[in-house]
């Protein structure tokens, strides 16, 4: 299939990049140090709450096979959520090299790292794609269906979690958490849902939306019902060729699911690695359910990467299987391999990719 047999309603592709709001040096700077600081914050916190004379013990303990077959885990990470997007790309641009997919996963999980409620990981990725030559509006698509396929496996996967883990939920902040994600996740799996059944809903909702806010600002009512307008007639493009899509390819949805879950449980089984890595031998369906909750709560937290959120759910519920002194150590394993290294990769993808942009301005 060509890219056009698929695109032929979108040749006059939108002119504002979607990413160019997010992809600029001073937000990614910022989203950087941000991420840091409270993630140091975070850490160091955990290290003088809990810290004994053990814990350096913890770090000359790590056996290093285990930590090897974690960055094995990374790379298979990276993998997966390559094939997520690639086996949608491919059918839009047959001769697109698997390896542009991969670096577009890798500026995905970059840019979701440095901003807050995961919100660059979409512009990074389409970033990548645009410059080897993949649509904006086809990038973007290919994206909103793999999220789709987060947005159905998360809320199960969160259930079963729950359910294996009730009685040790105790009051606090980890049920809010919880139920934070779950709203958030209900509410956009709602959007998603809408945007793709009944497009026409969505777009009034936006229209009138639209309108209610020009009445607020009529200095700004003419903005306002453009961007009303253009939304309007993207989710109709998005409704059709997201249809088109999947009539003519129907088991790509159930393998992006299929991936997504492999992909998941690649994850959460990396921390019980880990915890070997620390001499540490746990109950591997509570650790998995202890990281479904923790990736449940964190995903659309308003921090960069969950920072902040992720150690403090780290602590109380590793806390329950962990001797304290090991639990410093280990949240700065887990973060370092489930965000950190891959978001490294992702860092260099895209700078390399903004260096050469620039240069190839000036020489224009």
């Amino acid at each position: 299939m060509s890219d056009t047999s698929i695109g032929k309603k979108c040749d006059n592709e939108n002119k504002e990049k979607p990413f160019d709001q997010v992809l600029k040096k001073n937000i990614i700077y910022k989203g950087c140090l941000w991420l840091c600081l409270i993630t140091i914050a975070s850490v160091a916190a955990i290290f003088f709450y809990s810290h004994t004379g053990d814990t350096f013990n913890a770090l000359s303990r790590i056996l290093p096979r285990y930590i090897l077959l974690c960055l094995v885990m990374i790379f298979i990470d990276l993998i997966l959520g390559s094939w997520r997007n690639h086996i949608f790309i491919r059918k839009l641009k047959p001769d697109l090299s698997y390896w542009v997919s991969f670096r577009a996963n890798a500026a995905n999980m970059f840019m979701g790292a440095v901003t807050p409620f995961h919100s660059g990981a979409g512009p990074g990725q389409l970033y990548v794609y645009n410059r080897y030559g993949i649509k904006i509006l086809d990038g973007f698509i290919v994206s909103l269906i793999n999220m789709g396929a987060t947005l159905l496996f998360m809320p199960v996967a969160g259930l079963f979690a729950i359910w294996a883990m009730n009685d040790q939920l105790d009051a606090g902040i980890v049920p809010s958490l919880i139920k934070y994600g779950f709203f958030v996740f209900t509410l956009f799996l709602a959007i998603f849902l809408l945007a793709f059944w009944k497009p026409l809903w969505v777009g009034n909702g936006i229209k009138y939306i639209g309108t209610a806010l020009g009445k607020i600002w009529p200095s700004k009512k003419a903005k306002f019902q453009s961007w009303a307008n253009n939304s309007y007639e993207k989710i109709l493009n998005y409704q059709t060729i997201c249809s088109k899509l999947l009539k003519e390819f129907p088991l790509l949805f159930p393998l992006s699911l299929l991936i997504t879950t492999l992909l998941y449980l690649n994850k959460y089984c990396m921390q019980y690695v880990l915890l070997l890595g620390l001499g540490i031998h746990a109950d591997l369906l509570q650790v998995i359910s202890i990281q479904i909750l923790i990736q449940f709560m964190i995903y659309f937290a308003p921090s960069p990467g969950g920072s902040g959120f992720a150690e403090a759910s780290i602590a109380v519920l590793f806390a329950k299987i962990l001797p304290i002194a090991v639990l410093p150590v280990f949240t700065l394993l887990q973060r370092s391999f489930l965000l950190f290294f891959p978001a490294v990769i992702g860092a260099y993808v895209i700078v390399t990719l903004l260096k050469n942009h620039t240069l190839q301005t000036k020489i224009n």
